[in-house]
């Protein structure tokens, strides 16, 4: 017999508001034996009757919010519509009357985060939020509970599956940028307008909440040097690929503090953070090299710990909603409610990141320039490397290249980022090269692969 009934209001009804409508509908008493607690879904809330779903009959729909969210036997809110506007003020309104809600919405949380944990804080309720970043995969509880004890040093990862699908086909079956989206988007795994995708703003946002979380800091997404995926060219996922090399869109968050450099880690001063989103070069040994499709992943290295990775799916029906019940489970046992009240990482609580200026990043570098085939080229490109303090790795001509230009890669020993680009704007003046040259960073994989 369940202990307590909790009555569900679900804003939107799309992809994963569907899925976790079923799964509190199917596993309604799976979740009761476990719980002691009788999910009943009060309401599903969508913007007009058009949007009804296929078995709206069998379900208390609603084109009215408000009076969702308002009813006495409305006890959670969940916010499944998205975007910053009106998602923003359902979930103000909830918090105001003091009801907890669950959310997806990892736009909102980069750009009003801290605004609505203190809303919420004030009234005396809370916010859970663990679908809003790598799907069904708990990195989120992880990260404000697992992983407590632990001095995060660095946290990498494939958080956007889009993207992850579109690189996996270029790098499988050699297809342009343009070919593998056409497929993303015929399968359903990239919108009609891919934008906020493939530019990388949507790993940009949510590794501004996942940093935040794990260096106990406020990061506003302007804070994150973002490149997307939209200008890769195949070219140079095969020569990353004769090189060793696998190309992924990390979303990199690194602590460049005095501890980090091997000084004393007592202090209690905000972490000094390089925040970056962007095409790498990942090599083949390390773990996220076979992140393959849609899936996603995150390397978390900590001082207790050492290293660890989360592996799922990042995206799509039941994977997402998943986590969404997952959080109204933990709302309902008062567990999310707990968690808080008591631990300080979130953002209203959190000082503003310290983030250190992109030009001042130390990186490996893959570039690949287009040059004339004459003598004295390459002369001319090392000597402006020279100067600007860049080591070289390796230089090769990929074999089977002809004809009056022929492409040259070249890597890197560690540089600076700024130097780097000084530099590719010296070697796009020579006039035996063809620009703009192309420049990606490389990863480096974590040591206890390199030593295995």
């Amino acid at each position: 017999m369940a202990e307590k009934t909790v009555g569900v209001a679900l804003l939107g009804c799309g992809v994963v508001g569907g899925g976790v409508q079923r799964i509190l509908r199917c596993h309604r008493e799976m979740l009761r034996r476990r719980t002691g607690i009788d999910f009943v879904l009060r309401h599903v809330v969508v913007k007009s009757r058009d949007e009804y779903p296929p078995d709206a009959a069998e379900l208390p729909m609603s084109t009215d919010a408000a009076a969702a969210i308002d009813d006495p036997q409305t006890d959670v809110v969940i916010e499944l519509i998205g975007g910053t506007t009106v998602a923003g003020e359902f979930i103000e309104r909830a918090l105001r009357l003091g009801k907890p809600v669950v959310t997806a919405n990892k736009s909102l949380l980069a750009q009003r985060g801290a605004e609505l944990f203190a809303l919420a804080r004030r009234h005396g309720t809370c916010i859970a939020f663990e679908a809003s970043c790598a799907g069904g995969i708990p990195i989120i509880d992880a990260l404000m509970r697992g992983l407590v004890a632990n001095r995060i040093e660095a946290l990498v990862g494939i958080v956007n599956g889009t993207c992850n699908f579109i690189l996996t086909r270029m790098t499988a079956s050699g297809w342009s940028y343009q070919q593998a989206l056409a497929e993303a988007q015929r399968l359903g795994y990239a919108e009609a307008n891919p934008h906020l995708d493939v530019s990388g703003r949507d790993a940009a946002q949510k590794l501004a909440i996942l940093a935040g979380l794990a260096f106990n800091v406020r990061i506003a997404e302007s804070d994150i040097h973002v490149e997307g995926i939209d200008g890769l060219q195949a070219d140079d996922i095969h020569f990353a690929g004769e090189l060793g090399y696998v190309v992924k869109l990390l979303a990199i968050a690194q602590r460049h503090d005095a501890a980090a450099e091997g000084q004393s880690a007592g202090g209690a001063a905000p972490a000094r953070l390089c925040l970056r989103v962007h095409p790498t070069l990942v090599h083949r040994d390390d773990l996220l090299a076979d992140v393959s499709g849609s899936f996603n992943a995150i390397s978390v290295y900590a001082d207790s710990l050492g290293h660890a990775l989360w592996y799922g799916r990042g995206a799509g029906r039941t994977p997402t909603a998943s986590a969404v019940v997952a959080d109204l489970v933990s709302i309902a046992t008062g567990a999310a409610q707990i968690t808080f009240r008591h631990m300080r990482v979130l953002p209203d609580l959190c000082p503003p990141a310290d983030v250190i200026p992109f030009e001042n990043l130390q990186s490996r570098y893959y570039l690949r320039l287009v040059a004339k085939d004459q003598p004295g080229v390459m002369a001319d490109v090392t000597a402006v490397l020279g100067r600007h303090k860049i080591s070289l790795s390796a230089i090769r001509q990929p074999e089977g290249t002809s004809g009056p230009t022929v492409p040259v890669v070249i890597t890197t020993h560690m540089a600076n980022e700024g130097a780097m680009q000084a530099a590719l704007r010296e070697i796009d003046r020579i006039p035996a090269i063809t620009p703009p040259s192309v420049c990606l960073r490389i990863i480096d994989q974590p040591k206890e692969f390199a030593a295995g």
